[in-house]
Order: structure tokens, then sequence, then C-alpha cells
């Protein structure tokens, strides 16, 4: 339950119990009853017109560049937090580009899963490799361990302090 609803629960004349003990069971501060919201003042309201008109011509603007742009073109001076307050108030989210981390190749080759329908039926049959990193105060060790799927047993395994091909195999 938020905050406000919990405000609204309070009953000022109540018979048994006094404003302390109900915000005490409410978890609510003892001022809390008596707070009442302010609406925006009149010189937010206009600055919020302002931050609206020029978000429809550049939607791209974020909130740095928006102050800028009130401060530098439109003579106001404001902070970036209230602009960021603002922006928060009217719903306005930035049109950005998301990152693209992974860029699939379109010639890449989907290789098959050689194990897929092969029944492990004896020890020795199928190996298995698993590298390990292992946090050290600077940097990582590289465990390598060679399983055997059948018996789970490690059959044998190397500690380095670099991913060396000669290391691995």
């Amino acid at each position: 339950m938020s905050t406000t609803e919990r405000r609204k629960k309070v009953v000022k004349c109540h018979p048994r119990l006094s404003l302390v003990q109900q915000c005490k069971l409410l978890k609510i501060h003892r001022s809390g009853p008596y707070y009442r919201p302010r609406s925006e003042s009149p010189y937010n309201l206009r600055l919020m017109g302002e931050i609206d008109t020029h978000f429809i011509e550049h939607p791209y603007y974020g909130v740095e560049r928006m102050t800028d742009c009130l401060n530098l073109d439109l003579g106001h001076r404001v902070n970036v937090k209230r602009v960021r307050r603002l922006y928060r108030l009217m719903g306005l989210q930035t049109v950005y580009r998301k990152p693209r981390t992974t860029i699939k190749d379109p010639a890449n080759y989907k290789y098959p899963y050689l194990l897929k329908d092969l029944k492990i039926e004896r020890p020795g049959q199928v190996w298995q490799t698993d590298i390990t990193y292992i946090p050290m105060l600077r940097g990582f060790m590289y465990m390598n361990a060679i399983i055997d799927l059948y018996s789970r047993k490690i059959l044998n395994w190397s500690v380095s302090n670099s991913m060396d091909g000669q290391w691995l195999m």
C-alpha cells in the first residue's frame, strides 16, 4: 500500500484511536495526514508548455540538451534537475537508437548439436570440457577440467593465469 493510500485511511476524529496511534499503526509520520500536495507554479506550467512545443519538433532532445535550449535560445535560467522533473511529470521520453551490442552475421552457419540423439552408455564414450573463472585479488585464474559425461568424473584438470590455446589443449 502506498503512502498516499495509508494517509487516506486516517480518521481525524476516531472514537478509540488517537491520530498518533493511527499513524503508528499505518507506519506514516504524524504530520502525514495534514499533507496536501501543491500544484505546479505558473512559471513551471509555462515552462512545461515550451518544453512540449520544443519536444514535438525535436523528440530526440534529452534533458540536458533541452535545458541548453531553454537557457540559451529562450532566455530562461533553469536547472537540469528541474527539466528532468518536468520531463518525468509530463511523461516524456527521448527517442534514441537502441544499443546494438550483438549484430548477427546473416551468413553465419548454425552448427548441429552432435550429441542430440546419442545415448551415452559407457565410460570414455563422450568427454566434455569446462572452463571456470576463479576471481583473485588482481584478475582471474582459469581452471580447465575434462569430464567424462557417463560417470561425471573429472579425468584431468589444470589451472592457469592466462587463457592460452596451448593451456587448453
